[in-house]
């Protein structure tokens, strides 16, 4: 199955990759070496991903690469990688490919009174 890098996914690799290269250039290549494959991964067995608990959609699915979490949209022609973040911080809200938006405020109850 084909997969490509959304402008978010691509734009959290480069953050990742300066980050670590302050302090370590060959890490930070050897960490996006890693990230990448996984992403490859990810292309070749979307099914192998878990479904993204704040979201709970089939069709969103994530892997887990150390402090890392690559969330990924499934389709059935190609897989589209949303964003990489360190899991430590909250799913961002994301932009599918098509035109709608999944975020962890899919999932809250708005029915509750103050």
């Amino acid at each position: 199955m084909r997969w490509k890098l959304s402008l978010q996914a691509k734009a959290d690799l480069r953050r990742i990759g300066h980050r670590i290269a302050r302090s370590d250039p060959r890490a930070a290549e050897a960490w996006i070496d890693k990230l990448e494959e996984r992403v490859r991964l990810a292309g070749q067995s979307p099914g192998l991903g878990r479904k993204v608990p704040e979201i709970d959609r089939d069709d969103i699915r994530e892997a887990i690469v150390g402090n890392y979490r690559i969330v990924y949209f499934v389709d059935a022609k190609v897989i589209t990688i949303l964003t990489i973040f360190e899991g430590h911080h909250l799913l961002p809200e994301l932009d599918l490919p098509d035109g709608s938006a999944a975020g962890p405020a899919d999932s809250r109850d708005h029915s509750r009174s103050r």
